[in-house]
């Protein structure tokens, strides 16, 4: 069997991850914080259920990490991967701490690592993941449905590696 090309590997690395982080954020509370609301319905698109909190709110960083910690749970910070993304990334780290809340900074590192630099917004990681889905032969919809039902799973290509 042929080796898939970069591509095929490259979702199929996306899928692995975004599988582990569904099923982790399923297990136990957690709130992702994005910058603001076309982030949010990017990862609805992908499948977040669960809260997602933003960064763009009109409030400072120290109140929206005061409000993190009064929701409790762990907190997954998903801000872009450009400048501003993780200036302010490193921010929200600092207020997450003195709010001695269970954060996730590791998650947008390694969504980044398997983006390859394909995607800089979080905005458009559902654009990105609805045309890879079409160039591995079927819509979205197959591939997020296979993550989360287990029966589905057969039926959608397994990530290898």
């Amino acid at each position: 069997m042929d080796d898939p090309d970069p591509r095929q590997r490259q979702w199929e690395g996306f899928l692995e991850l975004w599988q582990r982080f569904l099923l982790e954020s399923a297990r136990r509370p957690t709130i992702v914080v994005v910058e603001g609301e076309r982030d949010r319905r990017s990862l609805r698109a992908l499948g977040i259920r669960g809260r997602i909190a933003l960064v763009h709110d009109g409030r400072s960083l120290a109140r929206v990490a005061q409000s993190l910690a009064l929701l409790g749970g762990r907190v997954v910070v998903l801000t872009d991967w450009d400048v501003e993304g993780g200036h302010l990334a490193r921010k929200l780290r600092e207020f997450l701490e003195a709010e001695q809340l269970d954060f996730d900074l590791d998650f947008r590192r390694r969504l980044s690592v398997a983006l390859r630099g394909e995607v800089a917004h979080v905005e458009g990681l559902a654009g990105w993941a609805r045309r890879s889905a079409e160039r591995a032969g079927a819509p979205l919809d197959h591939f997020l449905d296979a993550l989360v039902d287990p029966a589905a799973e057969s039926a959608a290509p397994r990530p290898t590696g």
